[in-house]
């Protein structure tokens, strides 16, 4: 069912990559960057049309000009002297620049001003004026009075007539143009861009309510326990016939199947759980009535020294076997949500009094404490809570070599909770079986034989125990609202029991 449960979270992650926000902000911005590039195609082609159409204009009033100007500046008939200034032709507008070119200099040049009166032109200008080729029609050209539109042509008796008409109007019409387009496209755009957020808003949000069904799924604790999957996608956006539908559709049939999935699960668990605890119940009696026969029989009967070894076989195998029981029963009581004598427990005397009985039972280790300086009380139950801490101190003594430094201590986390350790500095635990040191029945190894003389060097259960120690240990500190973790490399074990904050402290 782990597998399951991992598949449904997967499940949920995938619908939340990307989410339905960020998916409605990514088509919202698709669709404005497409229509940034149409307004901005749309403005470079109006651009240059009307560029054309104002150069095509401006060129046509320019050979009008030019006429007049060409006219005006020829000589009286007969006479090769007395050549009258072409800027004084009838029709002259305002701006419009005049020049007469003999011999390769200027002889004449100016621009009308506004007033009438005639505007000189720079040394600079005129080299610009010199420049110009009489066959080359019109061409635009900067000044120092601003750009022009010139045109050179030759008179019959050899000087060259140049007429020029400021480009100031046209430029400010094309101004005028590209503001305009830049305000009614960015206009167009703020409009369209809420638009097309309330209509893709509209026609996302059954894809968000499928996100939502999924987020709620992947947050659930499917892998154990009773799990009441009751979320579903809303019938509006789970109707077959559209693509949205479709998937929401899909969607509540997979999470049907995967709620029969989990009913018929928790059903087996619960059968399993009541099948160990009343299994475990009932062998308590024959157990007890086994080990008393026994006792008795050592002081009533006498027996053989080979009878006396058998005897003690069945004494020993008939206690590990209560052990079992007892360890069996107590997991399922806690599978069963059996409430705890939560008390005031002072954990550091605790830590105190369990590290001493083990200290007596293992002399060849080396045991050590840090504790604070004052004492940590915490609300649980001292009696589950001392179990925890001699099955922890217990695989440390049973399984690293003598010689070992064993550490118990007690402190406070950075969120204030409280946090017991126990290390050591023995062989530690193979990486592979880390992962599923705390299941029940774990064994480092496959072999299931006993051999009481012989350790096992992972730090992690004894050969012929039950497997169970570290079991009780996570389900115990589950029961308080807490957690234990394992970490471990050569030369360094630690367990890290965390006790939920606020700690009581007296």
């Amino acid at each position: 069912m782990s597998s399951l449960a991992g598949a449904t979270r997967r499940l949920g992650r995938s619908w939340l990559r990307p989410s339905t926000w960020q998916l409605r902000t990514r088509l919202v911005l698709v669709a404005m960057a497409l229509l940034v590039a149409i307004c901005g195609i749309v403005g470079l082609v109006s651009y240059a049309s009307m560029d054309l159409f104002l150069n095509r204009q401006l060129d046509e009033q320019l050979k009008s000009s030019s006429q007049r100007a060409a006219d005006f500046g020829r000589p009286p008939s007969g006479s090769d002297s007395g050549r009258p200034d072409p800027l004084e032709a009838r029709g002259q507008g305002a701006g419009t620049l005049n020049a007469r070119i003999l011999g390769g200099t200027v002889s004449s040049a100016g621009i009308l001003a506004d007033d009438g009166t005639r505007q000189s032109l720079s040394d600079a200008d005129n080299q610009v004026l010199v420049g110009l080729e009489p066959s080359a029609g019109p061409v635009s050209r900067k000044l120092s009075t601003g750009n022009y539109r010139l045109v050179a042509v030759q008179t019959p008796i050899g000087d060259v007539i140049i007429t020029g008409l400021p480009l100031t109007e046209k430029e400010g019409t094309l101004g005028s143009l590209v503001w305009t387009t830049v305000f009614v496209s960015l206009g167009g755009l703020i409009l369209i861009g809420l638009a097309g957020t309330v209509v893709i808003r509209h026609t996302m949000k059954p894809l968000e309510e499928l996100s939502n069904v999924a987020t709620k799924v992947s947050q659930l604790p499917l892998d154990a326990g009773e799990v009441g999957l009751a979320v579903r996608v809303p019938a509006k956006a789970a109707q077959a016939g559209t693509e949205v539908g479709n998937v929401g559709f899909a969607l509540n049939k997979m999470l049907d199947n995967v709620s029969n999935a989990l009913e018929a699960r928790q059903k087996s668990e619960t059968k399993v759980r009541q099948f160990v605890a009343d299994a475990s119940h009932e062998l308590r009696t024959p157990l007890t009535a086994i080990r008393g026969y026994t006792e008795l029989m050592k002081m009533t009967e006498t027996f053989s020294e080979q009878g006396e070894q058998s005897l003690k076989r069945v004494e020993s195998q008939s206690k590990r076997m209560t052990a079992l029981v007892e360890d069996l029963l107590l997991l399922a009581r806690l599978d069963e949500g059996r409430p705890l004598n939560i008390t005031n427990v002072d954990v550091t005397q605790l830590v105190v009094e369990t590290l001493s009985d083990e200290k007596v039972m293992a002399p060849d280790h080396h045991w050590k404490l840090q504790l604070p300086d004052e004492p940590v009380t915490v609300r649980a139950d001292s009696a589950r809570l001392h179990q925890v801490l001699v099955n922890l101190l217990a695989n440390a003594r049973k399984h690293t070599p003598a010689g070992t430094t064993v550490v118990a201590g007690v402190g406070h986390s950075a969120d204030g909770s409280v946090v017991i350790t126990v290390t050591d500095d023995g062989p530690g635990i193979s990486p592979e079986f880390q992962d599923r040191i705390f299941a029940r029945f774990a064994r480092a190894d496959a072999s299931r034989s006993v051999n009481q003389d012989t350790a096992s060097t992972t730090g992690a259960v004894r050969e012929g125990s039950s497997g169970l120690g570290l079991s009780i240990v996570e389900a115990i500190m589950q029961a308080h609202g807490g957690s234990v973790e394992v970490t471990s490399r050569p030369g360094r074990t630690e367990f890290a029991l965390r006790l939920p904050a606020p700690a009581v402290v007296i």
